[in-house]
């Protein structure tokens, strides 16, 4: 069945997000703060909106896609107190906090809409392809409504709970990344100032319980130190970062070893590599040795 769908927020994901929801058939509006990044989209069949409002008001279903939770609440406000989600349902697909998104499903059903939660996991590439994994904070009846759209994103959307239960997995799941990347780093620069050869160690890295298949899809920029077009930005990953910190606060679980890679993915962003890929963080880790 093809729906009226806004997307709002057009940046690194959804973008692409909102091109596979217009190649499952659905009739795509979209709005982003900074117009220009996708004035191209309106060529492709997308209508471009200039306010907000002027995506909601037709649309049946609402994405957020949006930076973080205070952007969210940037847009809301442009609505001017009016009450544009009578009969919509909401669904909030960026990664924010639990009690972000609880706050959120407040304020959109004081707004007369429904409201779910689906997060994501997976870079550009599974969002082009309809690969992303799809986590859903709802109730079962949202879940079973909502099933078959989440789909276009992922083959297999997981109900995991309530609103705010799906969020707090994509917390755990995203500090797995930023622990990861500072892993993988480090062992890379002792590797690499040892003088053994790095497709040595990666053999047996692969070979053993410790291989994460992140390492291969990385290990490319690392070596390379290139880290444009970036998948995930540094600068998102420390906000995700404080956000699983506060979380784990709230919950009484310790965090002191994610303390340390926070510093570490803190002074790759204060180094200027804010926007640029996250696996800049090898940047710090294993800095180039001067010569000589």
């Amino acid at each position: 069945m093809s729906l009226t769908i806004a997307v709002l927020g057009g940046g690194l994901m959804g973008r692409p997000m909102a091109l596979r929801l217009k190649a499952c058939g659905h009739d795509l509006r979209l709005y982003n703060r900074t117009s220009r990044k996708v004035e191209d989209l309106g060529r492709q069949g997308i209508l471009v909106a200039s306010h907000p409002m002027q995506a909601i008001e037709a649309a049946r279903v609402v994405i957020l896609m949006l930076a973080d939770a205070p952007a969210i609440h940037a847009v809301l406000d442009q609505l001017d107190g009016k009450f544009p989600f009578e009969g919509k349902t909401v669904i909030q697909m960026g990664t924010i906090s639990p009690e972000e998104s609880r706050a959120c499903e407040r304020r959109i059903v004081t707004l007369g809409g429904d409201y779910l939660e689906a997060p994501v996991l997976g870079s550009l590439a599974e969002a082009k392809e309809g690969r992303l994994l799809v986590m859903v904070g709802a109730k079962p009846e949202q879940f079973a409504e909502w099933r078959e759209l989440l789909a276009c994103f992922g083959p297999d959307p997981r109900h995991l709970g309530t609103v705010g239960q799906a969020a707090l997995v994509k917390l755990a799941l995203n500090q797995l990344i930023a622990s990861h990347i500072a892993a993988l780093s480090l062992s890379l620069g002792l590797i690499q100032r040892s003088g053994v050869p790095v497709e040595s160690f990666m053999a047996l890295l692969r070979e053993s319980a410790l291989f994460a298949p992140m390492f291969d899809k990385k290990l490319p920029r690392l070596l390379d130190r290139r880290y444009d077009h970036p998948n995930f930005s540094a600068r998102h990953l420390l906000k995700d970062i404080d956000l699983c910190r506060e979380t784990a606060a709230r919950l009484n679980v310790q965090t002191g070893g994610l303390d340390g890679v926070r510093a570490l993915v803190a002074e790759t962003v204060r180094q200027g590599w804010g926007d640029a890929d996250y696996s800049a963080l090898f940047e710090v880790i294993s800095p180039i040795q001067p010569e000589g």
